[in-house]
């Protein structure tokens, strides 16, 4: 019997947009858009990330000082706010980075134990 088709994750887990966001813009500067299309890019086209909560959270990042923008021009010469990394969104980068691999590894963990282990 034939596997249905996987569909596209369209939810980003809570709490991890932050973290995927920081990780994008680490890469080098992009424009809002462009840091949707980066998250989409590494993950296989798996994660979709819509425009309503992106830019929410640039905003959020910026005003915490974890992003710094500055106006340029994009691909297609039109004016776009380009995001890039601060000292403190590095060290937050880190820091979040680290949790979430604790936290993964926890996780499965658990999901591994039988009910012959407990």
């Amino acid at each position: 019997m034939a596997q249905p088709k996987q569909e596209k994750q369209n939810d980003v887990l809570q709490g991890t947009l932050d973290l995927l966001i920081l990780k994008a813009v680490s890469l080098g500067p992009l424009h809002g858009y462009g840091v949707l299309l980066r998250i989409q890019q590494i993950s296989g086209e798996e994660l979709v990330i819509q425009q309503g909560s992106l830019y929410p959270a640039l905003y959020r990042l910026e005003h915490q000082g974890a992003i710094a923008s500055e106006w340029g021009e994009s691909e297609n010469n039109r004016k776009a706010k380009y995001y890039k990394l601060t000292a403190a969104g590095r060290q937050r980068l880190q820091t979040e980075t680290e949790k979430w691999n604790r936290m993964s590894n926890l996780i499965g963990t658990i999901l591994r134990v039988t009910s012959e282990e407990i």
